[in-house]
């Protein structure tokens, strides 16, 4: 089964130095038919000005994935461990409970844009010292693994997340390791088709969740850049 989930239905916000589209509830966005998505807890795109910051928090039992879209960000604990990302780069940080945690654009021009992940880790895992990779927009590739394999960022869950880019008019077979699947535009839109011939079109920043497919065909109208974020044989 594949079902649409419109940008144009997701959360909002808009506090003047921080504009932030929620397809799951988060902070004051509330929507109890979207609490998250089996392991995939958030998904947020945001985009903070020029020279500021979120404030300093604390986080549940998570590993948070940020993929910089565009601009310069820098990470900060509580104590005082820094790590710079740039345009490209993907930062997974799994916090402990002990320390708080701030995300500030430290860039004096451009506006900080980038996807947030909160994919819930397994109970008995600790946490993971800190990763980050660079990936080109335009390459298909495994951006994360629970094994980290092909130079992937590790996780502490059965999840695998993909990188989708397609040229113009081109498609693709894509396979699902397991029962439930997400699927991220970054940019573009596309059309899906699954083996029993069902189609969906998705826009530009339209999610569409995967129920129930082993695979689907996808094709690109323009250029296209998705994340897929496959979680594995979770029911």
């Amino acid at each position: 089964m594949m079902t649409l989930r419109p940008v144009n239905h997701c959360g909002k916000a808009d506090y003047g130095w921080l504009q932030a589209r929620y397809a799951f509830s988060f902070g004051h966005y509330f929507d109890p038919d979207f609490m998250g998505f089996k392991t995939l807890r958030v998904l947020n795109q945001e985009v903070i000005a020029p020279q500021n910051s979120l404030q300093p928090r604390m986080y549940p039992h998570v590993d948070i994935l940020n993929i910089v879209l565009k601009g310069h960000a820098q990470y900060r604990d509580s104590l005082g461990n820094t790590i710079d990302a740039n345009e490209g780069d993907c930062v997974r940080f799994s916090p402990r409970p002990d320390l708080s945690y701030s995300e500030q654009n430290i860039c004096p021009q451009t506006p900080l844009t980038r996807l947030q992940l909160w994919l819930n880790a397994c109970p008995q895992q600790e946490s993971l010292p800190l990763q980050k990779v660079t990936i080109s927009e335009n390459e298909n590739c495994l951006v994360a693994s629970p094994d980290g394999e092909k130079n992937s960022i590790q996780l502490r869950q059965q999840i695998w997340i993909n990188q989708i880019h397609l040229a113009p008019k081109s498609s693709s077979m894509i396979s699902i390791k397991g029962q439930n699947a997400f699927l991220q535009s970054i940019h573009g839109g596309a059309t899906l088709r699954n083996k029993h011939g069902e189609t969906l079109t998705m826009n530009c920043n339209d999610g569409v969740f995967l129920q129930n497919e082993d695979e689907f065909e996808i094709t690109a109208d323009k250029d296209f850049r998705g994340l897929l974020i496959d979680l594995g044989e979770q029911n």
